[in-house]
């Protein structure tokens, strides 16, 4: 387990505006238009962090990605050959599942929600495990892709800009503070996609003071309906629509 002092590395940096793909029309739903800011190129540079974003970095769906409580999409290095087997990629770079830091050091079972982190004259907070969508199952085009990576907990996480800095790769990511040791990433994400009947587990998750207040509001609704919402239409998206016709 981390603790304050220990440190990860910031091995890249990836930024991207969103894009329009696809042919209209296309009897594939994998193929048909969609736009995404999921491809995002390294930057060597140092760049500037503000609280919503990178510069020069944009999402497509600013309902469900970016913002404050998303300000920066992290996925661990170590995850890498792990994908690229399963996906039979030949090509693998930094980026290739849509996040601004590829991290070394840092895995869903060492990181905890608040721990907050000093990366050049930047801090950031952790702030909720990522969530994977539809749009990470359509850019390697497999429609399983994002419940595989649900299930599998290598979900990597989200940050929150707690000081506004310039970063840059290769910069050393420092642990200064841990407010909720009770909780690592992957904790989190067994409570919301494992033991979703724990109604006690889903109250105490909720009472992370950390935690998103997306998950939270999601948690509570749980507890107070005692039921469970769909997650199809986040994991599979249009990418089945043929099948439901």
């Amino acid at each position: 387990m981390m603790t304050p002092g220990s440190e990860g590395r910031l091995i890249s940096v990836q930024i991207g505006m969103p894009q329009t793909l696809g042919q209209g029309g296309a009897p594939d739903p994998m193929d048909q238009p969609w736009t995404t800011g999921f491809f995002k190129l390294p930057v060597t540079d140092p760049i500037w962090l503000g609280m919503t974003n990178l510069d020069g970095d944009g999402q497509a769906d600013l309902k469900n990605h970016g913002g404050p409580e998303k300000a920066v999409n992290v996925y661990p290095v170590e995850h890498y050959p792990y994908w690229q087997q399963i996906l039979g990629a030949a090509d693998f770079p930094f980026g290739s599942f849509g996040e601004n830091f590829t991290t070394e050091g840092l895995l869903e079972t060492d990181v905890c929600l608040g721990d907050i982190f000093e990366v050049g004259s930047v801090l950031v907070q952790v702030s909720q495990p990522r969530q994977p969508c539809w749009k990470l199952a359509r850019r390697w085009r497999r429609k399983d892709l994002a419940l595989r990576v649900q299930e599998s907990g290598r979900t990597g996480w989200y940050f929150r800009v707690i000081r506004e800095g310039t970063i840059q790769a290769g910069a050393c990511l420092r642990l200064v503070e841990r407010p909720c040791p009770e909780w690592t990433v992957a904790s989190a994400n067994d409570v919301m996609h494992r033991r979703t009947d724990d109604s006690q587990a889903a109250q105490s998750l909720a009472s992370c003071p950390a935690l998103a207040v997306r998950w939270r509001e999601t948690l509570m609704k749980r507890v107070e309906t005692r039921t469970v919402g769909s997650s199809t239409a986040r994991l599979y998206g249009p990418n089945l629509l043929q099948e439901q016709k």
